[in-house]
């Protein structure tokens, strides 16, 4: 099976009409939100700042993320960076490696949307267990940053190029 990711805007009619059914699992919800939601902040006030990628497994999405720069950048992130937000992989397509596959192409898409970054940031929450290891196994760092989040209390990892 070949994987790739692409960004939002070259994905054909029929690929973004399927990107909106992909769905996480409930227990998932509170940390990666709603495929909704996430293509909602890409679409409804498009911004430079911001840039929608979807992982394709020959061709048919089965991921999704957004990624983020100034003046999109949340308040904890370091302004030489993109921040990564919504990861989200269909739950009838989890256990296959698409989080994983997303993570290893991410740097390389970041840098051809935005060739300034000198790094990926993100927010994770710690009592995400399963998030914080897949991040930590792809070479994400935990910064130790901890603060309140909407869920709980969120450390900041960073992903240095």
């Amino acid at each position: 099976m070949e994987t790739r990711l692409a960004p939002y805007e070259t994905l054909t009619a029929a690929q973004q009409q399927r990107l909106g059914t992909l769905e996480v699992h409930p227990e998932q919800l509170p940390y990666s939100g709603e495929i909704d939601c996430a293509l909602n902040s890409l679409l409804v006030n498009p911004s430079p700042g911001i840039k929608g990628f979807a992982l394709l497994a020959d061709d048919i999405p089965v991921a999704f993320l957004l990624l983020k720069r100034p003046p999109c950048l949340p308040h904890w992130a370091d302004a030489h960076s993109a921040t990564l937000h919504a990861l989200q992989v269909d739950r009838h397509q989890q256990g296959r490696g698409f989080g994983k596959a997303c993570l290893q192409a991410l740097p390389a898409a970041a840098r051809l949307a935005w060739p300034q970054i000198r790094a990926l940031e993100l927010s994770v929450d710690s009592d995400n267990v399963a998030a914080m290891g897949l991040y930590l196994q792809q070479g994400w760092v935990d910064r130790g940053e901890a603060y309140k989040g909407r869920v709980g209390y969120e450390r900041r990892l960073a992903l240095l190029f």
